[in-house]
């Protein structure tokens, strides 16, 4: 199916925009090799004769009392993006075709509405009802569908018979370069019919193997697939309702319902579900998704369910039925094999299970990346001797930390380091340390230990560091460095000792 938006962009000004009774024709101008030029014209400068591509000098000259509004692409991408989104109520494989298109794939779909008439019918007049002018039909190629929505709105054409479809529609129809186009006109070659009567070896040398690839996938002979927006899931369940929901009991029923049924589906298949996404389409247009991450691949509905209502529940932007949601679409955006888990005698499997489900509610609700793990690092640099992981990716990581102390020794290393590292100055008579326009006079000195960079990562790795660990009067304990070059020595503040 192809959806053809011939006014986008004066739709969205429109419907953002009450009209008032006799205002002027709308148009959008854009500028095009110096000039500028209409992009889109709204229904009333159409039917004055305007029309896009006209430079807006003469379309002035035509209508004076023109309303020119400056073309938006950026806005119009946004809106065509949330057109896909609200078509994915009736397939998963929506392909959008900037600037004004959309294709979608019904196949195996249509009977689930009545029938591909029905369907087309009902996409048709949901969407001129919110002021939209939009034109469709089906076949059985993206472009012959494509070629018909711009030309026979309306037109459904059974698998086979695309060629005495599109016989009557004319060359722009091929949706060709405008130099090819010309050229076809100028050989007397006006309609598809005319091009398609012609020897392929005439079409292929004179307008090239493309060309012909294009006049045979118009005419039903060959297919290209689209590429849809986002990929189907392979896990994906919906549930419609005659009557929009607006109540939270009804939806968290639907939810739990549909994740019975997910999770089923995964164990039969032998998988687990990392990520899930529900999908709300509101009977407005309007459509939300809300999506959740587990720590392991998981099918438990009920763990599912619970952790959805902390993600509702934490939502800034809570979520709106308005007039109801029409349909409510769960799937399982990544999905694992299962492996089955076995606890020795001295494993507590349920605290570790319990663990995990807690990082995962915690995540649910305060965000994936604000729950972390610090992960040892194979390096004797300081600063680089860690790195923070979310939590849920980091579960069944090996975390082993070396051992720099025995039982019984002061610590060798600071609790807290900082980031990066504070210039200060160390005098020898007396010794003390000037920090943070701060002096401290120091009691104890212990050091030096050299740390020397990963020169071998790089020329710029830096100068080799002897640090010290040293305590004030007042029992401060500092971890400093000097590097040992260049001259003259600089010190600084590393870290803090609890």
């Amino acid at each position: 199916m192809a959806l053809w938006f011939a006014r986008l962009a004066t739709d969205r000004l429109q419907r953002r925009e009450a009209a008032a009774p006799g205002a002027p024709p709308l148009v959008v101008a854009a500028r095009e090799k110096n000039a500028l030029r209409l992009a889109a014209v709204d229904a009333a400068a159409a039917r004055l004769g305007l029309m896009p591509g006209q430079a807006l000098a003469n379309a002035r000259a035509m209508v004076p009392e023109l309303r020119v509004v400056p073309q938006d692409i950026a806005a119009d991408d946004a809106l065509l993006m949330r057109l896909a989104a609200w078509c994915d109520r009736f397939t998963p494989l929506v392909a959008v075709e900037a600037p004004q298109g959309l294709l979608l794939d019904v196949s195996g779909a249509a009977h689930l509405f009545g029938g591909e008439a029905a369907l087309l019918g009902h996409i048709l007049a949901s969407l001129r009802a919110t002021g939209f002018g939009v034109q469709g039909a089906i076949a059985g190629t993206a472009r012959a569908a494509r070629a018909l929505a711009r030309h026979k709105d309306g037109c459904i054409v059974p698998p086979g018979e695309e060629r005495a479809a599109i016989s009557c529609l004319p060359i722009e129809a091929l949706a060709l370069d405008a130099v090819v186009t010309h050229a076809f006109r100028r050989a007397g070659l006006k309609t598809l019919a005319q091009a398609a009567g012609r020897k392929r070896a005439e079409i292929t040398a004179r307008f090239g193997a493309g060309t012909l690839a294009a006049l045979d996938e118009i005419c039903g002979m060959e297919a290209s697939p689209i590429s849809p927006r986002p990929p189907q899931p392979d896990y994906w369940l919906a549930q419609n309702f005659a009557v929009p929901v607006i109540t939270q009991e009804v939806i968290r029923a639907s939810l739990l319902g549909l994740a019975q049924k997910l999770c089923a589906w995964l164990e039969q298949d032998g998988a687990g579900a990392r990520q899930v996404a529900a999908s709300f389409f509101r009977a407005d247009g309007a459509t939300r998704r809300i999506g959740i991450e587990t720590a392991g691949p998981t099918r438990e509905a009920q763990m599912l369910d619970r952790l959805f209502q902390e993600r509702l529940a934490a939502l800034a932007d809570p979520l709106d039925p308005g007039f109801g949601f029409d349909l409510i679409r769960l799937h399982a955006t990544r999905v694992e094999r299962w492996r089955e888990e076995r606890a020795g005698l001295e494993e507590d499997a349920r605290a570790e299970g319990d663990i995990r489900f807690l990082i995962d509610q915690l995540s649910a609700r305060f965000g994936r990346g604000k729950l972390l793990r610090l992960e040892p690092q194979d390096t004797h640099v300081p600063e680089q001797a860690w790195r923070s992981t979310p939590a849920q990716e980091a579960q069944g990581l090996p975390a082993t930390w070396p051992d720099l102390r025995a039982a019984g020794e002061a610590p060798c290393r600071p609790l807290r380091l900082l980031a990066p590292p504070e210039l200060a100055e160390v005098m020898q008579e007396p010794l003390r340390l000037t920090w943070r326009r701060a002096v401290h006079r120091l009691r104890q000195w212990e050091g030096p230990e050299r740390i020397a960079l990963e020169w071998w990562r790089g020329a710029d790795a830096g100068a080799a560091r002897d640090y010290y660990r040293a305590e004030d009067d007042d029992g401060r304990r500092f971890w400093l460095f000097c590097e040992a070059a260049p001259e003259p020595a600089r010190w600084f503040v590393h870290g803090l000792f609890a």
